[in-house]
């Protein structure tokens, strides 16, 4: 007797096997706007119910599942938790409702596999060797919570984007699961032709039929949304207006183009959360729910300028709730200490009674935030939270001599330090090799277009260099426009960060407090990345960079 599993499978009851998987247009969504991708659930409550019904009873007291859920793209304040009305995100306000909100997350490293690193290894970038590099090789030395928690006998496993991009091996050459096992095998059709044709729900419930009974899972659900590129227009197409937007950060223009960018944006959140839906349904229906630590986040802002790859607030600071009920006291909390990346690794620790001395992993930076969970408090729960370090090495190709972009920085007490360390650089890559660590889009078409009008503000802001100190106070100026470094007022804030930043880079041996900052530039790229700028600018053959526009070269170079 077979059965409708989830849309797109169908399950042998008798034999205990999926027989088939088709693509259909019968997925229903709660989002408004992917109403052709709801599944129909009454048969996989079924089936897993019934296959995992010792699980159930074993693990309600035992170590959790963990599920941890990131988007790929996505900048804090983006979801209705936070206020914003012209993104729905019902499951991660869902999240929010049932445990805890967090104010102050961020990611020392905006761009994705730094960032992605430091969340596997509870290191800041800078003490990861090759792993503070974008598209680089992952030493074997740095092993992740993932990896630990598997060898503690987690069933670990993830869909959509894990690490990357890069390579993970370990010393004998063989590739790592830092992420656990892949499913990937079951597709949908996606509501818009920049959306992955992954069904990350439907390979989540794939993952669940096939771990062990009787065995803790950890499970990576990885979106490849919102990054880009993005259909032009969805969101209107979808349904959005151009005046949903309250507000357009102050370094862009306020006009259609903008606005339309923004709104095909938001449709690609809200297919992560769409997902995230499914997926906590599915763990309510099955049982799980209770004593499943779920954290929801993105590895860094949005993929727009002066966002993503860069260390503004909107390029580090993430959106970031957690749930888990057996383990968290009290819900509805909105807590404001300050929370780094560097802190997820020792809580998934603590969760699944795996000591640091005993997981293999090298020291670790952050701290566990158990001191959270036990508290009932919202606001400022442990005094001692009360700043996070930022920073970047390089990321995507485009300078000469494979340099990058170095900045530190650190955020505390609503203010934002930040340190050039190499002004004569371009922030976003070189303009006659297409600002790479800027991804293609109409935003970024509109600012190099009035550049070459001779309207440069907008452009300056994204792209143009910068001096060696910035500082920022972040409740009057969450935009980082106005630059309070040098003010006689605000010296004794300066200086006190400095200290502190200089104080803490040191002790966590950061080269760059030693004079070794340039080993992060001599670290080579994976693939054929290594001297991009001089095979191109002298007329050699070099990879295709998709992920920008053509237009976006400049025809000479700008200095």
């Amino acid at each position: 007797m077979n059965f409708l599993l989830s849309g797109n499978a169908f399950f042998d009851w008798k034999n205990d096997s999926v027989l088939s998987f088709k693509q259909n247009d019968q997925f229903l969504s709660p989002c408004p706007y992917f109403t052709q991708m709801k599944r129909n659930f009454k048969i996989p409550i079924l089936f897993i119910f019934l296959g995992l019904l010792s699980v159930l009873a074993k693990n309600s007291k035992d170590r959790p599942n963990i599920l941890f859920a990131i988007a790929d793209d996505w900048s804090f304040g983006h979801a209705g938790a936070y206020g914003c009305k012209w993104i729905k995100t019902p499951a991660f306000d869902r999240l929010a409702e049932e445990g805890i909100l967090f104010n102050r997350a961020y990611t020392p490293n905006a761009k994705c596999a730094p960032s992605r690193a430091i969340i596997l290894t509870g290191r800041n970038s800078w003490q990861l060797e090759e792993a503070a590099n974008h598209q680089n090789y992952f030493p074997s030395k740095f092993k992740g919570w993932m990896e630990s928690l598997r060898e503690s006998g987690y069933t670990t496993g993830y869909t959509g984007k894990g690490w990357g991009p890069g390579i993970a091996k370990n010393s004998r050459g063989i590739d790592r699961l830092l992420t656990g096992t892949p499913y990937s095998r079951e597709k949908l059709i996606p509501p818009g032709k920049g959306i992955s044709n992954n069904d990350y729900t439907a390979n989540f419930i794939s993952f669940l039929k096939e771990s062990p009974r009787g065995k803790p899972w950890a499970f990576w659900f990885g979106t490849m949304e919102p990054h880009r590129g993005y259909e032009y227009g969805i969101g209107q197409r979808l349904g959005k207006k151009l005046s949903d937007i309250d507000r357009v950060p102050a370094f862009w223009p306020d006009d259609e183009i903008v606005r339309n960018d923004m709104l095909d944006y938001a449709i690609e959140v809200e297919h992560y959360d769409n997902h995230l839906g499914q997926i906590l349904e599915t763990l309510d229906k099955v049982g799980l729910a209770q004593n499943t630590l779920v954290v929801a986040t993105s590895d860094h802002g949005m993929p727009f300028p002066r966002c993503k790859g860069q260390a503004y607030e909107y390029s580090n600071h993430i959106p970031l709730a957690i749930r888990w009920p057996e383990g968290i006291e009290g819900n509805r909390r909105a807590v404001e200490d300050y929370i780094s990346f560097t802190d997820l690794a020792p809580t998934f620790l603590e969760a699944a009674r795996v000591t640091i001395e005993n997981s293999g992993m090298q020291p670790i930076t952050g701290n566990s935030l158990f001191d959270i969970f036990s508290s009932p408090k919202s606001g400022q729960v442990n005094p001692k939270r009360d700043h996070a370090l930022l920073g970047k090495e390089r990321h995507d190709a485009g300078r000469p001599n494979n340099r990058g972009y170095p900045i530190r920085g650190i955020v505390k007490k609503d203010f934002l330090y930040i340190r050039n360390f190499e002004t004569d650089r371009w922030p976003a890559g070189n303009p006659e090799t297409g600002y790479l660590n800027c991804d293609g889009s109409p935003i970024k078409s509109l600012l190099i277009d009035q550049r070459r009008q001779g309207e440069t503000k907008y452009w300056r802001m994204s792209f143009g260099k910068r001096i060696q100190t910035e500082l920022y106070d972040l409740i009057n100026d969450p935009d980082c426009i106005i630059n309070l470094a040098g003010v006689p007022k605000f010296f004794k804030a300066e200086e006190s960060l400095r200290i502190q930043l200089q104080t803490e880079l040191k002790k966590q041996q950061d080269p760059r407090m030693f004079d070794r900052g340039f080993i992060f530039d001599k670290y080579p790229f994976v693939g054929d990345w290594n001297n991009f700028y001089e095979r191109y600018t002298t007329g050699k053959k070099t990879p295709g960079t998709g992920w920008v526009n053509r237009t976006d070269y400049e025809r000479r170079p700008l200095d």
